[in-house]
């Protein structure tokens, strides 16, 4: 399967807490849970026909500048999310300095 990520489209349901993507019925999702100051990027998941194809990036990438947009710190309990921000350093900064130390040391 071919993936074009550009006309994929993420939706933030957050009804269900979740960054989502659908694509052939088949639903790539991140979850979180939302606080005043912060939001706790928990879990991401891509159905196998979906998965190496940058769509898990793309949900990260999303959740990211959702929560640069309303100033939010950031807590990876994702081990994707963690390891995409231990290579992404311009999101970095909105992580506290504990969890820039735990990521930075994967």
């Amino acid at each position: 399967m071919d993936l074009n990520l550009d006309s994929i489209a993420v939706e933030n349901n957050v009804a269900a807490q979740r960054f989502e993507a659908t694509v052939d019925g088949r639903c790539a999702l991140l979850t979180y849970r939302r606080f005043p100051h912060h939001i706790n990027l928990d879990h991401t998941e891509v159905p196998e026909p979906l998965q190496r194809h940058g769509l898990a990036a793309k949900l990260a990438r999303t959740a990211l500048e959702f929560a640069r947009a309303n100033h939010l710190r950031v807590v990876p309990l994702c081990p994707y999310v963690s390891r995409y921000l231990a290579k992404h350093p311009e999101y970095q900064d909105m992580l506290s300095a504990d969890d820039l130390q735990r990521i930075l040391s994967l």
